[in-house]
C-alpha cells in the first residue's frame, strides 16, 4: 500500500472511531509570535547583513527602492507582512522561501 493511502485510510477510521466515542481526534494549534518591529537603523542593518543593495532589498520585499529608502531614512514604516519578511531575513532564512532561488557563479 501506498504512504497516501495509509494516511487517508489511518484517518478516516481516526474519524469513523471519533464520531463513535472510542477515540480522540488529533488537534494541531498553531502558536504565532506576534509581529516584531524594527526601527530604521535595524532595517539598513538587516539589508546590509543580508548583502543586499536597496534596489534587490525592494524586489525581494515587494516594494520600491524609494519605499526601502523611506523605511531606512525613518521617513516611514513597514507594515505587517513586511515586517514578517524583515525577520526571516533577521534570522539568516530569507532562502527557505519558495521565491527565493540561489545560483552560484
Amino acid at each position: 500500500m501506498s504512504s497516501l493511502f495509509e494516511d487517508l485510510r489511518d484517518g478516516l477510521q481516526e474519524a469513523i472511531d471519533y464520531e463513535k466515542d472510542t477515540g480522540k481526534a488529533r488537534a494541531t494549534v498553531y502558536v504565532i509570535d506576534p509581529v516584531k518591529k524594527f526601527s530604521n537603523e535595524e532595517i539598513k542593518n538587516i539589508r546590509n547583513k543580508a548583502g543586499m543593495t536597496q534596489a534587490v532589498f525592494a524586489n525581494y520585499m515587494g516594494v520600491s527602492p524609494k519605499t526601502v529608502e523611506a523605511w531606512e531614512l525613518g521617513r516611514t514604516h513597514p507594515t505587517g507582512p513586511a515586517y514578517r519578511l524583515l525577520d526571516i531575513l533577521a534570522m539568516g532564512k530569507e532562502n527557505e522561501l519558495s521565491f527565493v532561488s540561489v545560483r552560484t557563479k
